[in-house]
């Protein structure tokens, strides 16, 4: 049936003129490959726009446009080992944002950083030589050359690695100052550093204490929170009997009397790690909770009411409560230690303390203290008048203050060895392992301990000399004027800000900028705010390398201590001695708002910090601090913060696992837009799973937007503007007022969503215009007036004025994702030597008649109709007639789009019967140059079956 009644031509006849048919289509054509092979065309891109020098001309041509200014800083990675996934999204979702801010009018100027100084890279350094041979010759040098040995190493493989990576950051077609970027290690950014800390002195918020802090013993320095990573580690957890010193006074204490062949009584603690009880100096109850003391076997315990059945369960015995009290009538007991007499303090005696952190939660409710070896340990040593007592040395093993057995024991060995000799001796009542989270340092991945060090520290909770505020007050009503996305980052910003405690700034290792603290002959410290600023005038010139060249007088040169009312009386510089504690690189970072920002007059505050969640505790934090401490305002105005991969499983990535993805892979197969495409994908706020499956989703969905854009392309290879239509003069009612008001809706929405920092949906509903809105219904619906109609028809040429419209909105909506195919489609709009990213988002805003939302309703149920037709053999929609029911009329002003929106040969309306019918027109002819069934279709008199249209354009009509 699908084959026309015709006079049966001989068939070379025929054959000539199917032939003459096609040559006489509109057949698509275009320069735009549909394969995009973008490994070997993204670096000739990049290089491209090296040679047109992009970058500032992306920014002037924003500031011309005379939109305000966005200020975006850029946090420091490491310079430290490749790029990986974690670096990938973070760098692509910042360049989403310079890109749209750029062409959205707003110019935002964007310099890259580095974090060069630190123990990151001090450790790898330090492995490396080891691994040469060359750090035994380093340490036997004396201690600036030693020093200097490993700062010029140090400073050579953080360069090495800044290469590296800045070049695999703008592999990934990211825009930004790569010709001027930041690095944490040049003398002008240390100089930037110290004039904050010096007004961080200014303010009297900086000062020098003996305090317990996190401890890394594998790199013998402290540790700020910062720099923790938390773990799962088994410990033991132990139970300790503290034999009280005056059984009478217990028994006065609970109101009871002790025969003569009682057992003595003990105060039971518990602990997790046993390390520290050779430094045990009191024990804390809580003078509110009642107490019970029990009859355990053969022992007399005294231990929490609240705690009593779940220690009794786990110990195995069954308590008889003898009697009970509060705790403050235990307070002032003593006791005796169970492992010796405090040999480093003769006079000192246990004794029982009352504390307002002890809980019921879990333990005994007697808490172990040991003043040296925790914050909360360290304050109640202090109010009660009571040693800091720290037997652990920097190497993490014990001191000849503890007896004889334990020293030279490493702490996590005597986590064994006491357990044993309480055990031997009878005071331990009960052990098993423990498995708890537990902070480890962050570079060594070994679990760390509070240990008490003397340290610099920033104080959080002194009032600031300029508004008698203290940082942590001005910090939490800051945070109250930040924007945060996504917003549950306000409780987790404000939550670490009221728990954090001091900050400790100093580390004692070689590779960072120095606190340039001087000691004085009579043991005193010169650290002042002028003589900072007069150390940052050689550092600014020499830079921080001076330090360990320079003796204190050259350091010194322009300061002058009679000018200077912090300095010591009689100070003499000659006679002063350089300290050698480095800043924590934390606080450099948390400097760069003042490095970079306002030194180079980028703007401050910054409109936006964008960095992974765990820098709440991190750069976010300690940017903050330092500029409310020296500026009296936060470095920034938002805060947007994106979880961390995992893989498929929900797994961390870990290269010891073996579910890692190497960046440089990724772009090999799959290329930069695609990862980036990927990464719009996105749900940042949250962890997000990866996999190279999902690379090869987005891939596939890369795809259908490239060829749609190429579709489009090849449909205007005959059309410049100067043949288009005047868009005004549409009719509402056209199917290309359609698709121009569905692609002004789009820019509407992308451009809102850009705005807001939500690529995700900015990814869909450019995904889903372009499959759905164009691929599906609108360049579907077009296809035969683009490749049947006269070239120059003003149907043809209004299509094609539409289509240009929607290339050059389509490819700078695309632009901030897809750099690279956004301006290889527009340099095949427009020509070799233009430049998408030069560009504003394209303007458009047209309306069209608001009964096309009846239109497309009704294009549903149709196409349904259709579908179940094909049961019937009716494959092709070109060989169905459709009738519509229209009883109210609001079809009839589309009528003449219909038969093209539907796909069909011909549409008729009817004022009432069924909604939809198909009609089998297979019987009818069809036109051999369109294939369309039409009522116009005859014989020609070249022998051919075609409609009116199409034997117009032969000349056949």
């Amino acid at each position: 049936m699908n084959d026309n009644p015709t006079p049966n031509p001989d068939a070379e006849s025929a054959a000539r003129r199917k032939k003459a048919y096609k040559k006489s289509l509109n057949l698509p054509r275009t320069s735009f490959p549909m394969r995009a092979n973008l490994r070997q065309n993204e670096p000739a891109s990049l290089e491209r726009w090296r040679r047109m020098d992009l970058y500032p001309r992306v920014v002037e041509r924003a500031r011309e446009r005379g939109g305000e200014p966005f200020v975006f800083h850029d946090g420091p990675p490491y310079a430290n080992g490749s790029i990986h996934v974690g670096h990938l999204l973070n760098k692509v979702l910042k360049d989403f944002v310079v890109r749209s801010r750029n062409m959205a009018g707003r110019p935002c100027p964007f310099v890259p950083g580095w974090d060069c100084h630190g123990l990151p890279i001090e450790h790898r350094v330090m492995s490396e030589l080891l691994a040469s041979g060359k750090l035994e010759a380093i340490q036997a040098l004396d201690d600036d050359r030693r020093r200097m040995a490993i700062r010029r190493a140090c400073a050579r493989y953080a360069g090495k690695y800044k290469g590296i990576q800045s070049s695999q950051i703008e592999r990934l077609l990211t825009l930004a100052d790569y010709d001027d970027p930041y690095l944490t290690m040049t003398p002008a950014y240390e100089r930037a550093v110290l004039e904050v800390f010096a007004e961080l002195l200014d303010q009297g918020l900086v000062y020098r204490a003996l305090k317990p802090v996190h401890w890394s013993i594998a790199n013998q320095t402290a540790l700020a929170e910062a720099e923790l990573e938390y773990r799962e580690r088994r410990d033991p957890s132990v139970y300790v009997a503290f034999e009280a010193d005056s059984p009478a006074a217990v028994a006065a204490a609970f109101g009871v009397r002790f025969d003569p062949g009682d057992p003595a009584p003990a105060f039971l603690i518990w602990t997790t790690t046993p390390w520290t009880l050779p430094a045990n100096m009191l024990i804390a109850v809580e003078p509110g909770f009642r107490y019970a003391l029990v009859r355990a076997g053969d022992r007399l315990l005294v231990i929490a009411r609240q705690r009593l059945e779940a220690v009794a369960a786990a110990a195995g015995f069954e308590p008889a409560i003898v009697a009970e009290t509060d705790g403050a009538s235990l307070v002032g007991l003593t006791y005796r230690h169970p492992l010796h007499d405090w040999p480093a303090f003769p006079d000192h005696r246990g004794r029982i303390v009352a504390a307002d952190y002890v809980t019921v939660d879990d333990g005994t409710g007697l808490v172990h203290t040991a003043t040296g070896h925790g914050h909360e340990d360290f304050e109640t040593g202090l109010r009660e008048g009571v040693p800091v007592y720290c037997p652990v040395r920097a190497d993490g093993t014990y001191d000849d203050t503890v007896p004889e057995w334990l020293r030279g024991v490493e702490v996590w060995e005597a986590n064994r060895t006491v357990v044993e000799r309480l055990r031997a001796s009878g005071h331990l009542l009960y052990d098993e392992p423990y498995v708890h989270s537990y902070p480890h340092d962050w570079r060594s991945k070994t679990p760390v301990i509070f240990r008490c060090t003397e340290q610099w520290f920033i104080a959080v909770d002194r009032p600031t000399r300029r508004d008698r505020r203290s940082l942590r007050q001005l910090a939490l009503a800051a945070i109250d004027d930040v924007r945060f996305v996504p917003g549950w980052g306000y409780n987790r910003l404000r939550g670490m800000l009221e728990a954090r405690p001091d900050w400790c700034i100093s580390r004692q290792r070689a590779w960072g900028l120095p606190i340039p603290a001087f000691r004085c002959p009579d043991g005193s410290l010169l650290l002042t705010a002028a003589s900072v600023r007069a150390v940052a005038e050689v550092v600014a010139a020499e830079g921080s390398d001076a330090w360990f060249t320079r003796a204190p007088a050259e350091l010194l040169a322009a300061y002058d201590p009679a000018q200077d009312p912090q300095a010591p009386p009689g100070l003499v510089v000659g006679e002063l001695r350089k300290t050698y504690d480095i800043f924590d690189v934390w606080f450099e970072s948390g400097s760069s708002w003042n490095a970079v920002m306002r030194q180079r007059e980028l703007g401050y505050p910054c409109d936006l910090y964008l960095e992974g969640s765990d820098q709440h505790r991190g750069w976010f934090q300690t940017s903050l601090l330092p500029a409310l401490g020296a500026t009296g305002q936060a470095p920034f105005r938002s805060l947007l913060t994106h979880g961390f991969m995992v893989d498929k499983e929900g797994r961390k990535m870990s290269k010891s696992v073996g579910n890692t993805l190497e960046v440089e892979d990724l772009l090999a197969r799959f290329g930069a837009d695609v990862c980036r495409w990927w990464v719009s994908s996105l749900a940042y706020e949250n962890e997000m799973k990866v996999d190279l499956s999902f690379f090869e989703v987005a891939g596939e969905s890369y795809r259908k937007v490239r060829n749609t854009l190429r579709f489009l392309l090849s449909n205007l290879a005959d059309f410049t503007p100067q043949d288009g239509v005047d868009l005004a003069t549409l009719p509402p009612t056209s199917l290309d007022a359609y698709a121009l008001a569905a692609a002004s809706e789009l820019r509407r929405q992308v451009l809102e969503a850009y705005e807001r920092f939500a690529f995700r949906r900015a990814h869909l509903l450019l995904y889903d215009f372009t499959s759905e809105t164009l691929s599906s219904f609108y360049l579907d619906a077009v296809k035969d007036r683009l490749y049947c109609d006269r070239p120059d028809s003003a149907r043809r040429r209004a299509t094609q004025s539409v289509m240009w419209r929607l290339v050059e909105l389509l490819t700078t909506l695309l632009a901030p994702i897809l750099p690279h195919t956004a301006d290889e489609a527009w340099r095949s709009l427009k020509g070799d030597e233009a430049c998408v990213h030069l560009e504003p988002f394209a303007a458009l805003d047209h309306r069209a008649d608001p009964g096309w939302e009846r239109v497309v309703e009704v294009r549903g149920t149709v196409r349904k109709a259709l579908e179940e037709a094909k049961a019937g053999g009716l494959d092709n929609p070109l060989d169905a007639g459709v009738v519509v029911a229209d009883p109210d009329g609001r079809l009839a002003p589309f009528a003449g789009e219909l038969a093209d929106v539907f796909g069909v040969s011909r549409v008729a309306l009817a004022a009432e019967g069924p909604a939809v019918e198909i009609q089998d027109l297979r019987g009818e002819p069809r036109c051999e140059r369109s294939w369309r069934r039409d009522a116009t279709v005859a014989l020609r008199r070249d022998g051919g079956w075609l409609s009116d249209r199409d034997a117009e354009v032969l000349g056949l009509l």
